[in-house]
This record gives structure tokens, C-alpha cells and sequence, in this order.
């Protein structure tokens, strides 16, 4: 990619040169107590707790980088009257004078190791996973609402190659081998406009934990990562909500106290496409029917009268029942539905698709003495696609679904031993049923296939803390039995960190995973192909179980503002479908499986100086396949990004918030037809698997957020961001057809210029 001659050279000009500026700047002024915190948690390492209402109104002139982190927290008190409690080695609990602290949890909770890790809010953990604190968040570029399945792709080693979050790769996985849980219920969809946008409100998600490696023995499924999402546990006992509105929908937020013990939050949200289309709209929807029977047209058929319309509803109830007790509800309903008319001059019949998601979680936790705690875990969660495609001209309709329930139970205790060593053990059992149908009315054919797995899983984990807190280790084993197979996995979990010489910090981590669950494409064409993807089931034999070996070292650096850190990794993933892999050559509709291999290393170097925060991601990838069936034994996955670069900055001054930056990775892999002999008996004739490569992506993008009061407890949030700012048209995806008998190359680009604003209001 020749930089030099483009826009994008004068871009990083004028970033650098703006880096440079604000580092000059003075600090003799206030500055907001939040900006103050992350100074301070990137000069000491600890790492700040608080309500935000709580520090938004301070603005203190910021303690001299000379004093030591206890005379920083007198400082702080002087000046702020503010309460500062040191909970553990790395955590301050920022509270009023009023407020009692109260600490039930007898587990040995992960600390931060490195606090504000790409931005404020976002930190690294000692068992090797990374915590984001929305409730303390800045901004990421391009994202004026915190949408935790687009914020996690700022990490290195996560992306999209097609920019939807319904397809995240973790180091080289493909988007259904995550984990995915709200509140601990397993979730098996993922967006709102079929994967162009998170379908979890932000408003009511308030913290999430990544793992890419080193999972805890308690959690099953997700043999490439986990992304586990939870509303606040706090009962709130003031009224507090927001409402706003943006290109894309509106959205509602309430925390509703009940009493001393007991609150609920709600949060709604819809797209606002009943009203008006914006341009963001358009560019949505024009994206989710790109090269779909949504846009395609016969000379006799035309689509007309094309609708969307999504929605999400969250809920969760905290009950305090003691000192002791805890009692929680969850809730969440979801759904997309896309319609359009079928004309001829004759007649005219509708087709639709719809993806819905409903679930409910009751969750019970006690502390029975000192040493002694249990909690108890049960959700439903169910997913449904389905589409009625009808076609005039053939006078058929085809109605085709794809559906999931599962139950899960899980019970854990944690023992004490004492203020060292934590032992964690549990018994967990899930039960999924997968239900798929075909069926067409002309000629006359019906497939219903419907299976259910139920899986048992014993764990047990040891855990341990220096009393220096300078070493921390868990290890443990998961055992599974499926009862339908008879068949035994062994999962064993390990992460060991350690901190020496105050600023460096090392990390080993290693687990075995499986999961009964993959996503399959039988057909492009499936479900209109706006979501062609449908869950399954493994059988044991050609749809096998996914199995998952990883492990990987890396190390941190963190010292006034400046943060290192590289990890290195191997992934070894078996029982793969060729289904589940998204092929368009000639493995198409070739039914296999396989294995994949991964071999890479993560790398972030951030700056914070003062206000302004900066950071350099890379992420290197060298992914194959092994399918041992084809005549080619070995080649580059389709998810195989060798190369991601991310340059990002935020800038914060009083109450404006701005962020910028640049993400560019190298092209998907892709098949080309022989050039000189492309079409044989009507067939492609491909050329080597993944050979070549599309072109490379890159894009610029920028947000600002500025929040201001018009009463006491009214405030307003106004806000604007650009996604993709030089409209550049980026390859995602390339797949060729035979027409005529000449080959037809179809190319997928990505959004191009994408503005959007909101308002927000809390009250």
C-alpha cells in the first residue's frame, strides 16, 4: 500500500504533530477528577473504583508525578474530601465519608496488572484476561455508544474480516467457536441488522471479561475465546436513567430502586427506521442485502417494498437478602425482521427473515461462614432464524428454520483456606436441543431434524496469591461427560503471573477446551443469505466434537504512562466442519473434517501523557488448515490475517472526549480460478487454496462525545462520529460464478463514509 501518495500520509502527519502539542502542554490547571484517576493509574498502577456519579463534579488541580502513591491518596482526600480505601494491592475504593464498605466475597478476585491498557476503563488482569469497565470508559474511534462486540476488536488479535461482530475471529477462530455470555447465559446470536451492530445494550451491560486463553475450569464452550458480559451487581437506591436517540435507533434506560435491598434496571431499545432513514440506515441495510435475494431481481421480477426493523429488551432484579444472600433475575429478548414483496405483473407474495433470541437467568449466591461460599446458576436461553423465500416465478415457497434451546445448571463453592488460597469446585450440567427444518411446497419436501446433547462437567481449580500479591496461579480440571456418546474429555486450565523489578510483569497461560456446537453454511443462498449461517449439533463422526489445545507466554511493562506489552501464542483446534468455514472455491459444497494450527503474537504499546492517550497495536498471524481427505493437505486458513496494524488516540479536556485512528490488515485470503484455463465441464477450475489475497484493508475513524449539565441532575451528552472517513471501498470478500461459460468474479466492499450522531440525556 503506497502511504506516500494518499490521504492517509497527511493523516498520520497531522496526528503525530498532535501528539506532540499536547504533550507540551502545562498542567497547572483543574482538570476533572475521572481524567486525574487515569493519570495516577498509569504512573502507580493501581487502579481507581467508584460510581461515576460520585466524581463527576470534582475538578482538582492534579498532585504533583514527585509525591509517592500514599501522599497522592492524601492529596486526593484533602482536596476532594473523598474517601480512599486500599482493598487490596491494586484496588482503591473511592466511596463518600457516609459510605460503609462491605466485602462477602471469599474468592481470590483477579487484580489489575496493567490499568487502562488500550483506554481508560479497559485493564489487563493477573490470570491473563482483560476487563472493560464501561462505567469508567473513554471512547474508541469510530463508536459514540459502548458496543462491547465492536470495543473488543480493539485488541489485538480480535477483528472481523468483514466488520461484523456476528463474525469475530480470536486469533484465527472462527465467530462461532466464542463464548458468549450475558449474565452466564449462553447467547447464540450476536447483532441487531444480522451483524452490523452489537444486540446487547450498552446501557445496561456494564462490564465485560475477555479471555483469549487461560479460562476459568467453570466455564465450557468457546475453544477460541470468551467474551463474558454482566450488568452491574449493585443495588441502587437512588432513580437513575437516560434516554437517546442516534442514526441507527433509540434507546431507553432506567434503575429503578425498589428498596435498601432490592433494584431493577430496564433498558429498551428499537431502530428508529418506523420514523425515518438516515443515512447511516441506508448504508446498514444496503450492506446486510449486498449480493442477497433481498437485492436480486429478475427482468420479470422486481423486489419492492423493502422493510427492517430490530429491537432488544433487557431486564435484571438484585435482590440483597442479607448480608449473606443474593438473589438475581435476567432477562433479555431480541429480535430482526427484514420483509419485502416478490412482484410480477400478475401477483405479488411477501418473503421475510427473522432472528430472534429470548432468555431468562435465576441466579443465588450465599456465604455460609468465613471460609464457605456457594451460588447456584440456571438459565433457558432460545435462538430462531427463520425465512419464507418465495419465488413467483417457480410458484414456491421455501421455509426453512433454524432453532436452539438449551438449559444449563451449574453449581459452585469456593473454600478459603485461607488468605492465600482459594479451591473452587462445581458441577455443571447443559442440555441443548438443535432443531432444523426445510421445506418446500412445490414439488412437495420436508426435512425436520431436531437432536439434543446433555453434557456433565465436574471441576475443580486451586488458586493462589502471594501474600506480596506478586504471584498469583490457578490450576485446575474440568471433567465432561457426554452421556449420548459415552465420551470422556479431560480439560486442564493453567495461568501463572508474576511481577518483579515494581514495573514488568510475566504471564504463562494454557487450557483444553471443547465445544458440541459449530455454525455451517449448507448454502449461500440459505435463509434469503442474509444470515445463512445455522447452528448444529455434533454427532461424534462427520460433524465431530471441537476440541482446542492453546498456550501462551507473554510479558508487560508499565511505567509512567507507558505501557508494553507481547504475548506469544499456539493454538491446535480439531474437529472442524469444511462447513463451518465459509468456502466459495471448490470445497464449496464439499462435506469434511479437519483441523486449523495458529502461531502468533499480540503486541500494544500505549503512551498516556496527561489528557491525551495513544497507542500502536499489532497482531501477527500464521494460520493453516490440515484437511487430510483433499488433495491439498495443508493451506492457509480463511481467516489467516497475517498482518493487523491499529493506531489510535484519545484526548480528553474537561468535558470533551475525542478520539481518532487508523486500522489497516492485510488482505483475506482467497482462491483465484487458472487463468488460462478457467471453465472445465461448466466448472471453475480453482487455482491453489487461499493462495492469493484480496487487497489491504485500511481505514480512518474519528468520534467526539461533549457532555455538559442544564440542571442539577440533568445532564446531556451530544456526540458525532465517522466511520470510515476517506470512503475508502475495502475488499472483504471475492467469490466467482460461472455465467454463460465465462467466469463471473462477485466482489464484497466493505461500509463505506458512515456519519452518525446521538443524543443522550440522564436524569
Amino acid at each position: 500500500m503506497k502511504i506516500q501518495s494518499s490521504p492517509y500520509f497527511l493523516f498520520v502527519l497531522i496526528f503525530l504533530k498532535f501528539s506532540l502539542v499536547l504533550q507540551a502542554q502545562e498542567d497547572d490547571k483543574k482538570r476533572p477528577l475521572i481524567s486525574v484517576f487515569s493519570n495516577i493509574q498509569a504512573q502507580y498502577g493501581y487502579q481507581f473504583n467508584y460510581a461515576k456519579d460520585i466524581i463527576e463534579n470534582y475538578q482538582i488541580v492534579p498532585p504533583s508525578e514527585d509525591l509517592t502513591f500514599t501522599e497522592t491518596l492524601v492529596y486526593l482526600h484533602k482536596v476532594t474530601d473523598l474517601k480512599y480505601t486500599l482493598i487490596s494491592n491494586r484496588f482503591v475504593l473511592v466511596n463518600t465519608q457516609k459510605n460503609v464498605v462491605q466485602k462477602q466475597d471469599l474468592q481470590l478476585l483477579p487484580e489489575i496488572i496493567v490499568p487502562s491498557y488500550i483506554i481508560r476503563g479497559v485493564s489487563k488482569l493477573n490470570n491473563g484476561s482483560f476487563n472493560i469497565d464501561f462505567s469508567n470508559f473513554s471512547m474508541l474511534p469510530g463508536l459514540i455508544e459502548t458496543d462491547v462486540l465492536q470495543s473488543i476488536q480493539a485488541f489485538p488479535g480480535i477483528q472481523s474480516i468483514n466488520e461484523n461482530v456476528s463474525n469475530i475471529n480470536i486469533r484465527g477462530g472462527s465467530h462461532d467457536q466464542n463464548l458468549i455470555l450475558w449474565d452466564g447465559i449462553k447467547m447464540y446470536q450476536s447483532g441487531h441488522f444480522f451483524g452490523l451492530i452489537s444486540m446487547y445494550n450498552p446501557q445496561i451491560t456494564q462490564n465485560v471479561l475477555l479471555l483469549k486463553n487461560g479460562s476459568d475450569v467453570s466455564y465450557t464452550d468457546g475453544v477460541s475465546g470468551s467474551i463474558l458480559m454482566q450488568t452491574t451487581k449493585d443495588v441502587n437506591t437512588t432513580f437513575k436513567g437516560n434516554i437517546s436517540v442516534n442514526f441507527i435507533d433509540t434507546n431507553g434506560f432506567a434503575d429503578i430502586p425498589i428498596n435498601k435491598k432490592s433494584s431493577i434496571q430496564l433498558a429498551l431499545r428499537k431502530s428508529i427506521s418506523d420514523f425515518v432513514e438516515t443515512p447511516a440506515y441506508d448504508n446498514f441495510f444496503n450492506k446486510i442485502s449486498e449480493d442477497t435475494e433481498v437485492e436480486n431481481s429478475m427482468n420479470t421480477v422486481m423486489n419492492t417494498d423493502k422493510e427492517f426493523d430490530f429491537y432488544d429488551a433487557s431486564f435484571r432484579w438484585i435482590y440483597k437478602m442479607s448480608d449473606k444472600e443474593e438473589l438475581r433475575v435476567n432477562f433479555i429478548n431480541v429480535a430482526n425482521e427484514l420483509i419485502f414483496n416478490e412482484n410480477d405483473l400478475e401477483e405479488s407474495r411477501r418473503s421475510s427473515v427473522t432472528q430472534n433470541s429470548i432468555a431468562g437467568a435465576i441466579y443465588y449466591d450465599r456465604v455460609w461462614n468465613d471460609t464457605w461460599q456457594t451460588s447456584l446458576e440456571l438459565y433457558e436461553t432460545d435462538y430462531k432464524l427463520k425465512a419464507i423465500n418465495v419465488n413467483i416465478k417457480d410458484s414456491q415457497r421455501f421455509l426453512q428454520e433454524n432453532i436452539v434451546s438449551e438449559t444449563s445448571f451449574k453449581l459452585k463453592a469456593n473454600y478459603k483456606l485461607n488468605k492465600n488460597i482459594n479451591l473452587l469446585n462445581g458441577y455443571h450440567v447443559v442440555e441443548t436441543k438443535v432443531t432444523n427444518l426445510d421445506d418446500v411446497d412445490a414439488p412437495i419436501f420436508r426435512s425436520l431434524v431436531s437432536e439434543v446433547l446433555r453434557t456433565h462437567g465436574l471441576f475443580s481449580q486451586f488458586n493462589y496469591s502471594s501474600f506480596n500479591r506478586l504471584t498469583n496461579i490457578s490450576a485446575g480440571i474440568r471433567f465432561n461427560y457426554i452421556d449420548k456418546f459415552k465420551k470422556q474429555i479431560w480439560e486442564p486450565r493453567f495461568s501463572f503471573t508474576h511481577k518483579f523489578r515494581n514495573n514488568f510483569s510475566v504471564e504463562v497461560l494454557g487450557e483444553m477446551k471443547h465445544q458440541n456446537t459449530s455454525q455451517v453454511i449448507n448454502f449461500q443462498n440459505d435463509f434469503l443469505g442474509v444470515e445463512k449461517r445455522r447452528w448444529q449439533l455434533s454427532n461424534n463422526s462427520d460433524i465431530p466434537i471441537i476440541k482446542s489445545k492453546q498456550v501462551s507466554i507473554g510479558v508487560n511493562y508499565n511505567r509512567k504512562g507507558w505501557q508494553l506489552s507481547v504475548e506469544a501464542y499456539h493454538k491446535k483446534v480439531n474437529g472442524i466442519t469444511s462447513q463451518s468455514q465459509g468456502f466459495q472455491n471448490q470445497y464449496e459444497f464439499v462435506q469434511t473434517s479437519g483441523s486449523y494450527q495458529a502461531n502468533g503474537l499480540d503486541f500494544i504499546l500505549r503512551k498516556q501523557m496527561r489528557n491525551f492517550n495513544t497507542w500502536l497495536s499489532y497482531a501477527y498471524l500464521n494460520s493453516d488448515y490440515t484437511f487430510k481427505s483433499w488433495p491439498e493437505y495443508k493451506f492457509p486458513s480463511n481467516y489467516d490475517i497475517s498482518h493487523a496494524l491499529t493506531l489510535g488516540s484519545t484526548y480528553a479536556l474537561k468535558n470533551l472526549r475525542i478520539s481518532t485512528g487508523f486500522n489497516w490488515f492485510s488482505g483475506k485470503p482467497t482462491t483465484l480460478p487458472v487463468a488460462d484455463n478457467a471453465v472445465i465441464d461448466n466448472n471453475i477450475n480453482f487455482g491453489a487454496s487461499n493462495s492469493s489475497m484480496l487487497n489491504d484493508y485500511f481505514k480512518v475513524d474519528i468520534s467526539a462525545l461533549y457532555g455538559f449539565k442544564i440542571k442539577q441532575k440533568t445532564k446531556v451528552d451530544l456526540g458525532a462520529s465517522i466511520w470510515n472517513v476517506f470512503n475508502r471501498d475495502n475488499q472483504i470478500n471475492n467469490f466467482f460464478r460461472v455465467n454463460d461459460g465465462q467466469v463471473d468474479e462477485t466482489l464484497q466492499t466493505s461500509l463505506g463514509f458512515s456519519p452518525n450522531i446521538v443524543m443522550r440525556v440522564y436524569f
